[in-house]
């Protein structure tokens, strides 16, 4: 298959998995089919599916992955002031590294807004339908053991596999949210989602991972604290640990989120 018929194939095959729920209207162009096979993805539900239909998904965004092009985070720059640490303006997404973090919601199942710009659903989107139904299932395990309305708490990490993405896990985190004003006890939440997903990566033996900027966009914390906090968090970890992680890297999307970084490892 080329690249333009995997794509029809998969837009046909979730237009006749439910037509109530996939009344999309017709695409014109190759970007517009792209965006609407994203669309479709971000709302469709974690059901089962068919391992063909998967084979021709995973072909597909693994195509996209190469046309986004891979990055080596074993080759990012180091700072100067800490060779442990990297910084990286850039999608996640197209990460090779141990793991990226991924800023969730207490229900663990991704973004189900149509072509939301937020990094829950651009990892959902291009890791692969896999992810929201192993999302799902393991949500599932936690509720049979803690009841049927738990919904994640905050800076507790869940691990899954990435799928079609570069990086080798995905670590879910949700972060704490800041609605009026900041207080001591949201800080220590965001430091304590630093310093679980190190304890985790270490306990799964991942060398290397890379942060996203945790809960700076609709969740309210303010940017240039919560780099102080990440970077803080970060080294303190690092020092108490200094065998159990080669590389951490705050990956950021925006030019004032790299200046914060960049000051804060100064």
């Amino acid at each position: 298959m080329t690249q333009e018929q995997r794509l029809e194939y998969l837009i046909q095959y979730l237009r006749s998995e439910s037509a109530s729920a996939y009344c999309w209207p017709d695409a014109a162009g190759f970007d517009g089919k792209r965006n609407l096979l994203r669309a479709m993805m971000n709302v469709r539900p974690p059901l089962p599916i068919e391992k063909s239909v998967l084979s021709v998904q995973d072909s597909y965004l693994r195509q996209r992955s190469k046309e986004k092009g891979i990055v080596s985070a074993a080759g990012l720059p180091r700072c100067s002031a800490d060779p442990r640490i990297a910084i990286w303006q850039g999608d996640i997404t197209r990460l090779n590294i141990g793991a990226i973090v991924n800023a969730a919601n207490s229900q663990m199942l991704g973004c189900f807004v149509p072509l939301h710009s937020c990094i829950d659903n651009c990892i959902h989107t291009f890791a692969g339908m896999q992810l929201r139904t192993e999302c799902q299932r393991k949500m599932e395990a936690l509720r049979q053991k803690y009841g049927l309305d738990y919904e994640q708490p905050t800076a507790v990490p869940l691990l899954t596999d990435a799928y079609n993405l570069p990086a080798a896990k995905i670590i879910h985190i949700v972060g704490p949210c800041v609605r009026e004003r900041l207080t001591p006890a949201s800080e220590h939440d965001l430091a304590a989602c630093y310093c679980r997903t190190l304890e985790l990566c270490a306990a799964e033996k991942l060398r290397s991972l890379a942060f996203c900027c945790i809960s700076t966009g609709v969740f309210g914390f303010p940017g240039a604290r919560a780099a102080t906090v990440a970077v803080k968090t970060v080294r303190a970890w690092l020092d108490d640990h200094p065998r159990a992680i080669d590389l951490v890297v705050f990956n950021v999307f925006k030019d004032r989120d790299k200046k914060l970084y960049a000051d804060e490892l100064k």
